[in-house]
């Protein structure tokens, strides 16, 4: 394996990594809305927006809600551009990132790092000025462990980088309760188990299919450190952790039945889609159906959450 990056690598020397614009090639608004990855912000969106709802037990305040939804977009964006703006020299590395926009140079170092840092200040100062302060703290909360425990120390040295950087994943949704509620209770704690508990199943998922890339590129993922066998088995104890949620949820009067059955089948048809890898022949193929389901798992159950959440 190569050895990873060290953490205090210069940005002079990641810089030199990074390649000459080619010609004609300028950047666009596109590359600009790429380095947030949209991807992530839609899911964690939806995660804020069942926060607040489940929260607000559908008497809401709309005004409050688009501006939860705004912050936590921009703070979020943030985290994401200054992932974008440390892993530029691992990036050049990996097919999946080596086309982006800091790699192949259309945009400068200097550019984005104030692209990120104009981001986190109109974000945070969003969700402590109208959120109020839980929000606010929450929010620099998720930025502090993505920006700085995930992606400049334990994504270089460690294999729990997946594991501790899923705090950061799982903020979304307690913002959003807590810009709703003003405070933090069971049901805040139960929505961050949630999402911290999706979040390394589904990652490694795509880590096993990409295992090589990480390697070349010097990231100590779990498949690459401790292999493919020893993944598989530890996605199982999050899994197995993720089937009482909903089954809390409801016995505590967050949400209905219909969470309740769909929300238990979803976790339970995930833990043996899981167990199945034990025996596979295949592992991309399997990992691929592992990574896709897990996607859909979280888009079915937020939406059934939403739905079913009890009325005030």
């Amino acid at each position: 394996m190569d050895k990873p990056l060290s953490v205090q690598a210069s940005a002079e020397s990641a810089a030199l990594s990074v390649r000459p614009t080619p010609p004609g090639e300028t950047a666009t608004w596109k590359d600009f809305i790429a380095l947030t990855k949209p991807g992530i912000l839609r899911s964690n969106l939806i995660a804020a927006f069942a926060g607040f709802w489940v929260a607000s037990r559908w008497e809401l305040d709309y005004i409050q809600l688009v501006v939860m939804l705004l912050g936590t977009a921009l703070v979020m964006a943030s985290s994401c551009v200054f992932n974008n703006y440390f892993d530029r020299e691992m990036d050049t590395k990996m097919a999946r990132t080596k086309n982006r926009a800091l790699p192949t140079g259309k945009l400068s170092p200097k550019t984005v790092l104030w692209y990120a840092v104009t981001l986190g200040v109109l974000g945070l100062t969003v969700l402590f000025a109208f959120c109020g302060p839980l929000a606010g703290l929450f929010g620099v909360v998720g930025m502090l462990v993505y920006v700085v425990v995930y992606t400049l120390w334990l994504k270089r040295s460690s294999t729990w980088s997946t594991s501790i950087g899923a705090i950061s994943g799982a903020m979304p949704p307690v913002i959003g309760y807590v810009a709703a509620s003003g405070r933090i209770d069971l049901g805040a704690w139960m929505l961050f188990a949630l999402l911290f508990l999706w979040q390394p199943p589904h990652f490694w998922a795509l880590g096993i299919r990409r295992t090589e890339e990480y390697r070349a590129a010097g990231f100590p993922l779990l498949p690459v450190v401790k292999g493919i066998p020893r993944t598989k088995l530890q996605m199982i104890p999050y899994l197995v952790l993720l089937i009482p949620i909903p089954i809390l949820m409801y016995a505590y009067g967050y949400t209905g039945v219909w969470f309740l059955v769909i929300g238990s089948l979803l976790s339970v048809a995930w833990l043996l889609m899981a167990l199945q890898g034990f025996r596979a022949k295949d592992n991309d193929v399997w990992a691929k159906r592992v990574f896709l389901f897990s996607v859909n798992y979280l888009t079915i159950a937020l939406i059934v959450m939403i739905l079913d959440t009890v009325r005030l």
